[in-house]
């Protein structure tokens, strides 16, 4: 069995992305309670594998997971994108008492228009499927719960009003992390993570590489670079593997321009794609 380290307790989305990457059958998910334990557990040989959420498509980037990914020496291994869906749960018997809900800032933040309009009190937990259990172990009346419907089976918890996202195409991206490298399957994808000079015109030289090569651009972030006052990092998606000849000649010509890169890996692209159907398509079908 591959053990796989995620954030969070059992019934999580990341769980739930681990099951849709590995299957049922071959898997063996290890919940930790921050995200510094699961990259901990990868490093230390607990974990295979790390299953980490990178971002939202409505509610945008988990900076935690990329401050943690330039941090330590783990590459990214594949992509999945989970369609996330949202159910209101409490207690059994507590539906019609509720007046404030407990869960991941993500969650609220996704769920934003369904609690104003309900006049909820939002209160932010450390991990929503965490705080079902802390409920069910020390139940309160009043509190409910905004997660999955398998955080709802997994704890017994009453469903009280489901597919209460503000947005219905909404998908979180999650990376499987690990050391070394994958073998190269197409279609793939590159991420890495820059820096430039501080200098007029550096970061257009720098995206220039690919521009000038056809290298599509998938995603490009900044984040503020920890220990420089108002200075910048880079994240950077492209459509391709690094070892290919028009990416190779990118990177180097990143490398001239850059004052550092770190490749966090070339790994299988995430299907975008159900049945035939685009995750759009796929998404609006479900409501």
């Amino acid at each position: 069995m591959t053990i796989v380290a995620y954030q969070g307790a059992p019934g999580a989305f990341s769980e739930e992305a681990i099951y849709q990457y590995y299957g049922d059958d071959d898997v063996q998910p290890l919940p930790c309670n921050t995200f510094e334990h699961l990259f901990e557990a990868v490093d230390q040989g607990n974990a295979k594998f790390g299953a980490v959420p990178v971002e939202n498509s409505t509610a945008g980037s988990i900076n935690k997971s990329y401050d943690l990914l330039l941090e330590h020496d783990l590459k990214v291994h594949g992509e999945v994108l989970v369609r996330v869906k949202y159910c209101l749960m409490t207690i059994p018997g507590n539906g019609k008492e509720i007046t404030e809900i407990r869960a991941h800032p993500q969650s609220l933040a996704q769920t934003e228009g369904y609690l104003n309009k309900h006049r909820y009190v939002a209160v932010p937990w450390y991990d929503s499927a965490g705080a079902a259990k802390e409920l069910v172990d020390k139940p309160e009346k009043g509190v409910g719960i905004v997660a999955s419907p398998r955080v709802a089976k997994a704890y017994g918890l009453e469903i009280v009003d489901d597919g209460i996202e503000d947005f219905h195409n909404n998908f979180t991206r999650f990376f499987v992390v690990g050391k070394g490298d994958p073998e190269k399957q197409e279609p793939s994808k590159t991420s890495l993570v820059f820096a430039v000079p501080e200098i007029p015109g550096a970061l257009y030289e720098a995206i220039g590489q690919f521009a000038s090569r056809d290298i599509n651009l998938t995603k490009i972030e900044s984040r503020p670079r920890k220990g420089r006052l108002w200075q910048y990092i880079f994240y950077l998606d492209f459509d391709g593997h690094y070892t290919e000849p028009k990416a190779s000649e990118a990177l180097i010509g990143l490398l001239n321009k850059a004052s550092f890169v770190k490749l966090l890996g070339s790994y299988p692209a995430a299907p975008k794609e159900t049945n035939g159907k685009s995750m759009a398509q796929a998404a609006n079908l479900q409501i």
